[in-house]
């Protein structure tokens, strides 16, 4: 599981970092269907928790579960370096969104190329809500990685309702559109997962448990 380490939401001089939702539902998941984890962030460390996503309004069972769980606390307090991290040894990966990942991720040279390599050597790569945009500098032979292929991410409509449009580096689902992703999306909100290959993406909070069964189906995990 790869976390972003940037924790200012722009210009506004308000805190961001990883949706607590996004990490926590797919923790358990794949956690309880018997998956060995790892975290990294680009800075290794305490990865920033966006303050909003643990607001009382925002509690899951899945938020409940990790606040109430000192030893997922201290797992994810000691992420690992991204940097230091060998494709060779793990068998997929999972990229909580939040919109911390549209500032550091989207650029992180290790990033795409940890991205570039997995897919390369068959290895299923996840992402949820505004963490699509850590595919849209990944490449496949000179072409954008999302070209031609089904993505799905946090949409306008869903940026516009949380007032952030005109904060944001871009919008995610105008990106993957310019980059020839072939986009697609539920009603605001709802759980949406898509399948291509081996990239799977979840279009927003909701659809962080979905896309972790995705994953673990991809990896004959629990079975």
């Amino acid at each position: 599981m790869v976390l972003t380490s940037h924790d200012k939401l722009g210009d506004t001089g308000e805190k961001t970092g990883f949706w607590l939702e996004e990490f926590a539902a797919p923790y358990y998941r794949m956690l309880d269907a018997g998956v060995e984890l790892t975290i990294a962030s680009p800075a290794g460390g305490q990865p920033p928790l966006a303050p909003k996503s643990d607001a009382p309004d925002a509690q899951t069972d899945a938020a409940q579960r990790f606040t109430a769980d000192t030893a997922a606390q201290a797992v994810l307090a000691g992420s690992r370096v991204l940097a230091e991290l060998d494709v060779a040894d793990f068998d997929a990966f999972f990229y909580p969104g939040g919109h911390g990942p549209l500032w550091d991720l989207t650029e992180d040279v290790d990033s795409i190329a940890l991205i570039e390599n997995a897919l390369a050597q068959g290895k299923p790569v996840a992402a949820v809500c505004h963490a699509p945009a850590v595919l849209i500098r990944a490449t496949v032979e000179g072409e954008p990685m999302v070209k031609g292929r089904r993505v799905t991410g946090f949409t306008n409509s869903e940026e516009a309702a949380v007032g952030l449009t005109d904060v944001v580096p871009f919008l995610l689902e105008d990106r993957l559109h310019e980059l020839g992703g072939n986009f697609s999306a539920a009603a605001d909100w709802e759980p949406h997962v898509v399948v291509d290959g081996l990239l799977i993406t979840g279009q927003n909070p909701a659809s962080s448990a979905p896309v972790a069964d995705a994953l673990i189906d991809a990896i004959g995990a629990g079975e």
